[in-house]
């Protein structure tokens, strides 16, 4: 799912800094920076969908994000285990190419050691939010999978050849599942957006 989704959107969002950075966009007041999207690209929390332009898909998933911890905040989920906070943290950094290039990130960000394990934090929380609000899988009929099975043939296929639906049907229900779960959650953020103030600087 896209979430991409911070309280303090990478923690570099300071007044200081806003006066040597550019807002993209405001949530309920609260600043999203270029720097906050670049760092947010660098460690792999947003996606960048092929033939969007990265910083505004980038900006989009930040702000949903943003929407997401502040529900979070509210009900407040458990932490987590220090386990999986380690293979978050370890996740990120993997993604950003090493621990040899968490320092020129902070150099040209401001995000290092401290802000990473916050952002591996909300995370796993917004991940434990999630499944605790919605389950960790949705339900889905006989005919959700066939009609997914029939929409997507193509990763149905083996060496060219299609699967028949007969044999292809748990994986299709499974499939279909997922896409049932993330569209409720689109709906539900959505939902939250409506209700916030939400204003888009670069445009």
């Amino acid at each position: 799912m896209r979430f991409v989704v911070l309280v303090v959107v990478l923690g570099v969002t300071a007044s200081a800094q806003e006066m040597l950075d550019r807002v993209l966009a405001r949530v309920n007041e609260e600043p999203i920076t270029l720097t906050d999207t670049r760092a947010a690209l660098a460690l792999g929390i947003v996606e960048r969908p092929e033939g969007v332009d990265p910083i505004v898909s980038a900006v989009l998933q930040l702000i949903e994000r943003r929407l997401v911890l502040a529900e979070v905040a509210r009900f407040a989920p458990p932490e987590p285990d220090i386990t999986s906070l380690n293979g978050q943290v370890t996740a990120i950094v993997s993604r950003l190419g090493g621990p040899q290039q968490v320092g020129a990130l902070e150099k040209s960000t401001g995000v290092g050691d401290t802000q990473i394990r916050e952002i591996a934090r909300d995370n796993l929380r917004i991940q434990s939010y999630l499944n605790q609000r919605f389950g960790s899988s949705v339900q889905a009929t006989d005919e959700d999978a066939a009609a997914y099975y029939r929409a997507h043939l193509d990763e149905f296929r083996v060496n060219g050849e299609l699967i028949p639906y007969s044999e292809a049907a748990p994986s299709a229900r499974q499939k279909a599942a997922v896409e049932r779960r993330r569209a409720v959650i689109f709906q539900w953020v959505r939902e939250l957006r409506q209700r916030a103030d939400v204003v888009e600087n670069y445009k």
